[in-house]
């Protein structure tokens, strides 16, 4: 074995704890290869997702400050409706000196936790199949993803083989074309291979349109589809035809969603990102209003004055014991940084007794924030109980605030902004088990924010007295502003809108560089399996970090400052105490990932990494050495950057789960579903991205609400099946020899419909036909009155709810004599056997959709569906299957994927 003399010849990415030795002889591989017990045959695939604690991932709602992390829901809501999904908060890149970081993209499934227990195992989170087949669920989709996987390396030699023989004809043609030095007498012959060299030149150019080949790669000259331009042409004849002048400039909404900037030709300096840049700034947290005097903080007892500075920083405590979630109050890391900075506030800004004097807070248990949470709670409840109008001019009011910070003009054209608004004070909750959670987030002033803005332009007027840190005009940066933060020091930025240009060409690039990665996955495949023996063991922890970034999808883990963030590791940056091994094949990693969220998963390995692992674990390792201790990232994408320009471990995330969803959706055809119901196929789409999330290990704990929610569906399916049996007996009440011809069993009602269930929903019937009348009655005199006229009196509404008094007596009756009597105008029994018809579809969708939430409990679709796969995956199914895109993204969403609507609208046979 080498000596560890020569560990200073190679690249070490940290020379903290012990290192491994530079060389692995052929002894100890053996050694190793002895102690190996027989694989499972299931490599690649998660056993079970641990718990996550403290994941507060609420962030599906639009940011309105600046942030560093993206959004993302942590409990998918399958809803058939046009829901409101997050458009994605802009990504912030926090600057280091004299290092280069790798910026992680934000689309990794978030988890939130839901107590201690485990959620359930790798099999019961699994899509179910035939029970036929005695194979085991786990080696079933092994095969699966391994067969995928081998598609995708098979694929990749033929785009190579294709170009590589495209390149060859494009070059002969060019050299038959320009051979002008051969003989007259061989003009026939040089008209001949021009002949040739012109048909094989237009099918070079077939080549370069193909739909497997990246947009990214296509000539400048095919930017701009022929089609677009046909269509293009026909719209302006159309408007001369009519005598219309075009306009030379465009109206902003015009520019906003006609400029289609995947069209346009690409930018000679990609690293210039505008000419000119106008905005209106930053708008910053409305002043601390002080409590009324008569609401205190109590201490020991005894009512407190406090400062306005420390006041508003214990109204930050008592606001939170209001919410729907109180469990970071709980938090004793929460406590403990909360009382320290309160304490703080208290020194600096002072807090008096009831007799003027001085007091000094030393305990948090003497303190009561009660009176001014109640104060909080009544404030909330006058809020929701204003009325129409006051919620309008609130409304109105706010807009108009917000109304010079929605827009900017970027090289001409409108620009939507994402998130103008300073974030106000508050406590820092943090994500998971963040060691400064609940400590105080000061307010922004105008002098720690830095404007970025075009030369020329006018610079935002910061607020009275205030002056701005520095106005800067950097053409290279596409935030608007900027500032540093008080609790981990990160700098905050304004971004444009996800639905901006801007952030459009980002997911571009993006899905573009997942694409490109198709061309080589083989050959990267197949070096690092290759280098997992490596004797160097530089090269062999470079190769199983790879094997885990592709077939685990980890990050690959950035070095930081630990004294100033939370200790967050991936793939490069485990240490020894983060990976425990479980022979034969079996690896159980457990540490705090991106955002302080708590990775504790599960997983099968190929023997050799097992091996590998247990070789870099082994002693005198120990707890807090590097396990990857001659690796790092900036290492790792170099080595990937060999392969392919701008290549980083992030990508492979992103091919994995695109490539995976555009093998899936292939098979779709053969899938019954496929002709069904929009409900059904919106289904195959989630069985489809389930899968992904299954075989790509992103997957999440379920929902605290989802056992209710799916109650409520259960109860509605009831509901619809007691209307169902209740249609039914009118048909008797009408004709009695029905009974004969459909066969009693046809009239019984189902046995789960038992008595005290129907009553308690008939009790709910008659309460949901109540709550209706009244809704509607106020809803008329608010239009008689906006309309100036008079409104009904309260007799006009004792009169309506005489109908639920009518309801009640009905169902009475039915329970008393079992019979139910015909309803509705025109009561026929044909009209009955259409209404349960309709009924009967209506359970269907129902369950489709109950059995479609039940089965994304555990998956974060939304998450995969916006940050992993290529949204022109999405558009082409829409497409192909004739469902509504609205299915599948909301207008925000629609908003942001404008490029990937319009790019392939018409391409059915689009592939990824």
């Amino acid at each position: 074995m080498a000596s560890d003399s020569s560990d200073d010849d190679l690249p070490i990415a940290r020379t903290n704890g012990r290192l491994s030795s530079s060389k692995i002889s052929r002894a100890q591989d053996i050694a190793l290869d002895k102690s190996m017990s027989k694989p499972s045959g299931m490599a690649g695939l998660s056993i079970r997702n641990g718990p996550v604690e403290n994941g507060e991932m609420d962030m599906d709602s639009p940011s309105t400050n600046g942030s560093k992390r993206k959004s993302r829901d942590s409990i998918t809501k399958v809803d058939y409706k046009d829901e409101s999904e997050s458009d994605g908060e802009p990504l912030a890149k926090r600057q280091r000196s004299k290092k280069v970081r790798e910026s992680d993209s934000d689309d990794e499934p978030m988890v939130k936790a839901r107590g201690k227990k485990l959620p359930p195992s790798y099999k019961e989170t699994a899509l179910p199949e035939s029970s036929s087949d005695d194979q085991p669920l786990g080696v079933k989709l092994a095969k699966k993803k391994a067969d995928i996987e081998r598609k995708g390396e098979l694929e990749a030699k033929a785009i190579r083989a294709k170009e590589a023989k495209a390149k060859a004809t494009s070059k002969k043609a060019v050299k038959n074309e320009s051979d002008d030095d051969l003989p007259l007498a061989s003009s026939k012959k040089r008209q001949s291979n021009g002949t040739t060299a012109k048909r094989k030149s237009t099918v070079v150019k077939k080549d370069e349109s193909d739909s497997d080949a990246p947009i990214s790669k296509k000539s400048k000259a095919a930017s701009a589809p022929a089609k677009g331009k046909r269509a293009s042409s026909a719209k302006d004849t159309k408007d001369v035809k009519k005598g219309k002048a075009k306009s030379k400039e465009p109206s902003d909404e015009d520019e906003e969603e006609g400029f289609e900037w995947w069209n346009a030709p690409k930018k000679e300096d990609d690293s210039i990102k505008w000419n000119t840049l106008e905005h209106n700034g930053v708008l910053f947290a409305p002043e601390y209003q002080p409590l009324p005097k008569n609401v205190k903080m109590y201490y020991d007892g005894k009512p407190v004055t406090l400062s306005p500075e420390a006041e508003e920083v214990a109204t930050f405590w008592a606001s939170m014991m209001t919410a729907a979630s109180t469990h970071h109050l709980d938090n004793p890391v929460f406590r403990k940084n909360f009382f320290t900075d309160f304490s703080d506030f208290i020194k600096k800004h002072g807090a008096k007794d009831a007799s003027g004097n001085k007091i000094d807070i030393k305990s948090f248990d003497l303190c009561d924030f009660s009176k001014i949470a109640e104060y909080w709670a009544a404030r909330n409840e006058a809020k929701k109980a204003m009325t129409k109008e006051e919620k309008a001019a609130a409304k109105a009011e706010k807009d108009a605030l917000e109304a010079p910070y929605l827009y900017c003009t970027w090289d001409g054209r409108k620009q939507k902004v994402g998130n103008f608004r300073v974030e106000p004070p508050s406590l820092f909750r943090g994500r998971g088990e963040h060691p400064k959670t609940g400590k105080v987030k000061t307010r922004v002033l105008p002098e720690q924010i830095t404007i970025n803005i075009g030369k020329g332009a006018k610079v935002p007027t910061p607020p009275a007295g205030h002056k701005w840190k520095a106005v800067q005009h950097d053409q290279k940066a596409t935030w608007l502003a900027m500032w540093q933060e008080n609790i981990n020091g990160a700098y905050k930025y304004v971004m444009l809108g996800a639905a901006s240009d801007v952030k459009g060409q980002s997911d571009f690039k993006k899905f573009e560089k997942a694409r490109e990665l198709k061309k080589h996955i083989d050959k990267i495949r197949r070096d690092y399996t290759k280098d997992l023996k490596s004797e160097v063991m530089a090269d062999r922890q470079r190769a199983t970090a790879m094997y885990l970034i592709d077939k685990l999808a980890l990050r690959a883990g950035n070095e930081k400052d630990t004294e100033n963030e939370a200790d967050t590791v991936g793939c490069c940056s485990l240490k020894y105490e983060h990976i425990s091994l479980q022979p034969p094949d079996q690896v159980t990693f457990d540490f705090l990932g991106k955002d302080s969220i708590r990775y504790n998963e599960t997983a099968r390995v190929d023997p050799q990494v097992f091996k590998n692992l247990k070789l870099f674990k082994k002693a005198p390792k120990t707890d807090g050495d590097d396990l990857f201790d001659r690796l790092n990232t900036s290492q790792l994408n170099k080595h990937l950057n060999s392969y392919m320009t701008g290549l980083t471990a992030k990508v492979f995330r992103t091919y994995n789960a695109s490539h995976t969803m555009s093998e899936l959706l292939k098979e779709l055809g053969k899938d019954p579903r496929s002709r069904g119901t929009i409900a059904d196929k919106v289904k195959l789409y989630n069985d489809c991205n389930r899968k992904v999330a299954i075989l790509c290990n992103h997957k999440r704990t379920v929902g605290a609400g989802h056992e209710q929610q799916m109650q409520k569906l259960g109860d509605r399916i009831k509901g619809l099946r007691y209307q169902k049996w209740r249609t039914k007996k009118m048909i008797l009440d009408l004709d009695s020899t029905q009974k004969k011809k459909k066969g009693a069993a046809y009239f019984v009602r189902d046995e789960d419909l038992e008595d005290e269930w129907v009553k308690e929903h008939q009790a709910f019937l008659v309460d949901e036909l109540r709550t209706k009348i009244q809704k509607k009655f106020e809803k008329d005199n608010e239009k008689l009155k906006a309309n100036k006229e008079r409104v009904m009196p309260e007799k006009e509404l004792k009169e309506r709810l005489g109908a639920v008094k009518e309801m009640e007596a009905r169902f009475k009756k039915e329970n008393k004599t079992g019979k139910v009597e015909a309803e509705g105008r025109g009561a026929s029994v044909d009209k009955y056997l259409s209404a349960i018809e309709k009924i009967d579809e209506r359970i269907r969708v129902l369950e489709t959709q109950a059995e479609d939430r039940d089965g994304n409990k555990e998956v974060a679709l939304s998450t995969s569906k916006i940050n992993y796969i290529d949204p022109r995956l999405t558009v082409v199914f829409s497409k192909k299957f004739d469902v509504p895109i609205e299915k599948f993204f909301s207008k925000t969403l629609r908003d942001k994927f404008r490029w990937a609507i319009k790019s392939v609208e018409d391409a059915e046979d689009w592939e990824f």
